[in-house]
């Protein structure tokens, strides 16, 4: 499944990508955050929009082993009402661990609520492939991936690990704080937790931040799970890029650092 995960964010972004990737990498805090308001299309207000991408280097501990990429692919059309599709994925290893994981989301625009989510996890040799589909509306969802497909309970305002990391960029921080959200898309994996640490100044490839430093916990597996302890390092401005991402995982530390930001187009 991952192949054609990766094959259809390629194809769907063709258009954005060719032309963020003619520009030079910018500092995040230098461009403006997206219209709320396009072609009479009504949506929330985010610091991001189509073609947005970011990518990284993974290491794990102090070896640099593989690459990340984070990125909206575009704003698309699903059952009927506009969705941002975004893509998560990473890649990296060494003989003895390899990490191959991607997280594909679709949101509501207007609302941020998830309304698909396709997840391939492979760790260790060990392959986890799931696919939903989303309905706030009725606050219930379907595993497709499963056989047979049941609709279960959901929550009115859902979230999924892919969209979870852009939700995280519209909400205000403030160091000291908890937040806790009642949003996650399975019920029995609630709340989403957000602990706000600190600020701090740090350097990545792409340069040096100032950075917000955040502590998030989801009740599932991977990257953000309970036993992960991930801490994500977004810029401190209205943009909120993930300057940086490190998780404990079972198998060591898995750390990701920017190393390029590209605008979107239409910023």
């Amino acid at each position: 499944m991952k192949s054609a995960i990766l094959s259809r964010v390629a194809l769907a972004a063709t258009a954005a990508a060719t032309t963020a990737s003619a520009q030079d990498p910018v500092t995040p805090t230098t461009a403006a955050p997206s219209s709320v308001v396009v072609s009479g299309v009504k949506r929330a207000r985010v610091p991001f929009g189509p073609g947005e991408r970011m990518e990284y280097d993974v290491k794990f501990g102090a070896l640099r082993v593989g690459n990340a990429q984070m990125e909206v692919v575009g704003l698309e059309n699903l059952r009927g009402r506009p969705a941002w599709h975004t893509a998560f994925w990473v890649r990296g290893g060494n003989f003895l661990y390899r990490v191959n994981d991607a997280y594909e989301s679709w949101m509501d625009a207007e609302t941020l609520s998830s309304l698909r989510f396709v997840q391939d996890l492979e760790e260790g040799g060990k392959d986890t492939e799931r696919a939903f589909e989303i309905y706030p509306e009725r606050a219930v969802f379907i595993q497709t991936s499963k056989k047979p497909p049941v609709e279960e309970k959901s929550v009115s305002q859902p979230l999924d690990d892919g969209s979870f990391l852009y939700f995280i960029r519209t909400i205000p921080l403030e160091v000291g704080r908890t937040y806790d959200f009642d949003r996650y898309f399975r019920p029995d994996r609630n709340p989403v937790r957000i602990r706000v640490l600190r600020r701090e100044r740090i350097r990545v490839p792409a340069g040096t931040f100032d950075a917000i430093v955040l502590q998030p916990v989801i009740k599932t597996k991977g990257i953000f799970s309970e036993n992960g302890h991930a801490e994500i390092w977004l810029s401190d401005d209205e943009r909120h890029i993930m300057l940086q991402l490190k998780s404990k995982l079972s198998f060591g530390s898995l750390n990701l650092y920017l190393k390029s930001y590209f605008p979107s187009p239409s910023a």
